[in-house]
């Protein structure tokens, strides 16, 4: 989830404070034919009274429901024999067990965002530093698919254009141009190579393994747009993937009309204009007309909140959510991914963008999710 201070300007927030009644705290297309939407969720496996969280996720519809694999944790140590999930180095989490046995009891669905590199795989540097061999991750990820065969999607890492999360890679140095330096390249064409490799992978494992790609946000030390046009292998052609991830955080309803978000941001209402791009940019140069995208995390705020600076009342989070459902469709997306069950869930107890209160009490977002489509 991305530091989202820098969302959008002091002025543009004004605006959209004034257009749309929202309280704003220190904010410094052309649509296709609607269709069904894959109903997503980001949340906690056990609920207040400690018994599974997905018997909520059931009355919610929820397709699918998003967790990560931690490579780090799994793999300590380096595998003899990699591609084998029953190699003695691979630690594989019972907690994720038990939420995959779960999701199936309940006809849902599992996606794994697989993240973290483990020390011996990057020189012994911190997580969020890329792997110096992409075969690394790759023989991981093929160790998983095996283990977890009934997971059909696979995000590969989670908005690797900050710099907290992603290395090596810069900054852009200006929000107007579309050209990186050299140094600001390096993280794009880092990620395409582990991206690419991953395909491979994850195809050789299973052929129906859908793999989803960019895992960008709406801000990022890369702008999405710029993170997409600057994916490239060294053979310059673009990475291969089913899918591009993006996590459009939006401080305003989302609506395809509404003016393009400021210094290169892509939220909600900007999908029109970026499906564009990544068709152009990522799905014609392999032969394809389109890469749907995959919308994995969407919240909204309704109290002062640790992520986000700004925050609607309840009513006004359940009607985003329905316009946000309606967007999603318009632009064909696979899917809408939401974050946050309770209020201070997951992150700390300073997140307020949950569906339900801190003691449970359902919000009307709650309704307005169950009932969309």
């Amino acid at each position: 989830m991305p530091a989202i201070m820098e969302l959008i300007g002091a002025r543009w927030a004004r605006h959209v404070a004034r257009a749309l009644g929202i309280v704003v705290i220190g904010l410094g297309a052309t649509a296709g034919s609607a269709q069904a939407v894959t109903k997503m969720f980001w949340g906690p496996t056990t609920g207040l009274n400690g018994q599974s969280a997905f018997p909520i996720y059931k009355q919610l519809g929820v397709d699918l429901f998003q967790t990560q694999l931690d490579w780090r944790a799994v793999a300590p140590t380096r595998p003899a024999n990699p591609t084998d999930p029953a190699d003695p180095a691979y630690q594989w989490p019972a907690s994720l067990d038990q939420a995959m046995a779960d999701a199936k009891s309940h006809g849902i669905g599992v996606a794994l965002m697989v993240i973290r590199t483990p020390g011996w795989a990057n020189g012994g540097r911190d997580w969020e530093w890329a792997p110096e061999n992409p075969k690394d991750y790759a023989d991981f990820l093929r160790a998983a698919a095996k283990r977890y065969p009934s997971v059909r999607v696979w995000m590969v890492w989670g908005e690797p254009s900050f710099n907290t999360k992603f290395q090596p890679s810069g900054a852009q140095t200006s929000f107007r141009s579309t050209r990186l330096s050299a140094a600001a390249k390096r993280g794009p064409r880092t990620y395409a190579q582990l991206l690419d490799g991953a395909y491979a992978a994850l195809k050789a494992a299973n052929r129906r393994n859908l793999v989803v790609g960019g895992m960008t946000a709406v801000t990022g030390d890369i702008r999405p747009e710029n993170w997409v046009r600057n994916m490239r292998l060294p053979n310059g052609k673009a990475p291969r993937m089913d899918m591009y991830g993006h996590n459009p955080f939006s401080a305003r309803r989302p609506n395809l009309r509404n003016r393009p978000s400021p210094q290169q941001a892509v939220d909600f209402s900007d999908l029109g204009r970026f499906q564009k791009v990544v068709d152009r940019r990522l799905a014609k140069p392999r032969g394809k007309r389109t890469l749907r995208l995959y919308l994995s995390e969407f919240t909204i705020p309704t109290a002062p909140d640790s992520e986000f600076n700004f925050r609607t009342t309840p009513a006004t989070q359940a009607s985003w959510i329905r316009s946000a459902f309606r967007v999603a469709r318009q632009v064909r997306a696979y899917g809408l991914g939401w974050i946050h069950l309770y209020d201070g869930d997951l992150v700390n107890s300073g997140s307020m963008g949950g569906l339900l209160t801190a003691d449970g009490q359902k919000k009307p977002g709650f309704t307005a999710f169950q009932r969309a489509r």
